[in-house]
């Protein structure tokens, strides 16, 4: 049994969080890139340009790449034989992240739903941090973490077609949420789609769909397919970036699929902003 310390793990998780939110990842800016050559538009050009612009001043001046800073989403594989010495994993995580926030002078944006009263002075600095568990074979933990912003979570979807509704309705389905999401979850976005399990299992699949290199192509032929038809419907929208028309609405379609009922078909719809910081550490 391999063990780790708790504090190795609150040191990591502190790291991760203020290294993501000033540094864009490399898929993302190379999507990016490329969004910007293949841009039909000068508007949306000179948009991306700037959303370039905007990567490399907070890289190198160690800034917030946006001031929504997002809630904490962790997607952690907990290796079976590896223990955690001095406190459990979650604690650790949430640990992390309330140093992470306090540290990297980012914004505490977690509040009581009714309310609207911030926690951080009852529950934690933008505590609890979203963590979703599962285990593994092996003596690893692997870490991927995600800073998701409220504009591109507010439009995000999830319904359950009938099962005849089929590829197409998925499509449609997809059409449906980024044409009434329009320029608010400041796009060029990516999508994440989750599509069967059961209502919560094609919400998760949608939001760690997301974790994948922007633009990678899926190993599943038949989703890889799909996602390029989506993504072609989708840029046909002419929603272009920020929303002021063009050919770039989105820069990736991922898609994660699951077995489900014979009687339904879930799909969940999951919106990142152009700002996709995500990263993944192995422990």
């Amino acid at each position: 049994m391999r063990e780790v310390a708790y504090s190795d793990i609150v040191n990591a998780i502190k790291n991760l969080i203020i290294t993501t939110a000033t540094n864009l990842p490399e898929d993302t800016i190379k999507a990016l890139e490329k969004a910007l050559e293949e841009e039909k538009s000068e508007v949306a050009k000179e948009v991306i340009r700037q959303l370039l612009e905007n990567a490399k001043i907070a890289k190198e001046e160690e800034r917030p790449l946006c001031q929504d800073t997002g809630l904490a989403v962790f997607f952690v594989k907990v290796g079976e034989d590896v223990k955690v010495v001095g406190g459990s994993l979650k604690d650790a995580i949430n640990e992390g992240t309330e140093l992470g926030y306090k540290e990297g002078y980012l914004r505490a944006s977690t509040c009581d739903c009714f309310t609207r009263e911030n926690l951080k002075d009852k529950v934690g600095y933008n505590l609890p941090a979203v963590i979703h568990f599962d285990l593994v074979p092996g003596d690893k933990i692997e870490i991927e973490y995600a800073a998701k912003g409220g504009g591109s979570e507010n439009v995000s979807r999830a319904k359950v077609l009938p099962p005849a509704a089929g590829k197409q309705g998925i499509i449609d389905f997809v059409k449906e949420v980024v044409s009434d999401a329009g320029g608010n979850p400041c796009p060029p976005i990516t999508i994440g789609v989750g599509i069967g399990g059961t209502f919560e299992k094609a919400a998760i699949s949608s939001k760690h769909a997301l974790f994948r290199d922007v633009g990678t192509r899926n190993p599943d032929p038949e989703l890889d397919e799909l996602e390029q038809i989506i993504l072609q419907e989708v840029n046909k929208l002419g929603i272009g970036a920020m929303g002021m028309g063009g050919t770039k609405t989105a820069l990736a379609v991922h898609i994660e699929k699951n077995p489900c009922h014979i009687a339904s078909l879930p799909v969940s719809v999951n919106i990142q902003c152009h700002s996709s910081r995500h990263s993944h550490i192995t422990i």
